[in-house]
């Protein structure tokens, strides 16, 4: 089951808002059966799935479906957002940011380098 941690969504619907304002962002929407490969990254990762909203005949994953390439810009607008918001400020080095988790603290890599 996916299961979106409380601070995450919080991170996402203050970003969302900034784009569609606070009245269209849905923070307590109804859970929907599905099989999301999301949910076991959250096992290991605090996250939040986020939908962003389209009118249409059916949900993805059908063969009726039909994406709506007007909503291309507000979703940019929504990575953006969210991105700008949770960027370190000049005071806070990248190299010196460290990412916390229920298990500890996990350094970031540094540039150049990967983490398998």
């Amino acid at each position: 089951m996916l299961v979106n941690t409380a601070e995450e969504t919080q991170k996402a619907a203050r970003a969302a808002a900034k784009v569609v304002g606070e009245t269209n962002v849905v923070i307590d929407d109804p859970s929907v059966m599905g099989s999301e490969d999301f949910a076991f990254m959250l096992q290991v990762r605090p996250g939040s799935y986020v939908w962003i909203g389209q009118e249409g005949c059916c949900m993805v994953h059908n063969p009726h479906y039909d994406f709506s390439d007007e909503i291309l810009p507000v979703g940019a607008s929504y990575w953006a957002a969210l991105v700008e918001q949770e960027l370190p400020g000049d005071s806070e080095r990248p190299e010196a940011r460290e990412t916390r988790h229920n298990s500890g603290t996990l350094p970031r890599p540094h540039r150049g380098t990967t983490r398998n």
